[in-house]
């Protein structure tokens, strides 16, 4: 596969390229839980345990900056902010879906009880 640049980056794939929108820890939960309806920053937090306020807003600008979900601000005090999928963002979901689905998988495999039971 030819190599190309964008954003003043090399890429080697089209894979690699692909990942740099969605890959890593929290970018594809976030599109996952905006798939349904639009959610506010507080009710993303709640719904994702472990990620701080400040990775929480580093993710959703970046997808932002991607044009992968888009940030709707409403003049309202106090403030209230909704982010949802765009239409590109969308597209994503069917490829979080298989790997979601491809990880259940892994986890049977390697005997993994999931999800663990309560000790």
């Amino acid at each position: 596969m030819p190599e190309f640049f964008h954003d003043k980056r090399l890429y080697y794939t089209p894979i690699e390229f692909a990942l740099g929108h969605i890959g890593g820890t929290w970018k594809m939960p976030i599109l996952w839980r905006l798939q349904e309806k639009p959610l506010r920053f507080s009710e993303l937090k709640k719904d994702i345990p472990h990620i701080t306020d400040k990775m929480l807003t580093s993710q959703l600008r970046e997808l932002e900056s991607k044009n992968l979900i888009s940030r709707e601000v409403f003049p309202v005090v106090p403030p209230k902010v909704e982010y949802r999928l765009t239409e590109k963002g969308r597209k994503a979901i069917p490829v979080i879906e298989t790997i979601m689905k491809y990880g259940y998988e892994l986890i049977k495999e390697a005997g993994i009880e999931y999800p663990p039971k309560d000790i």
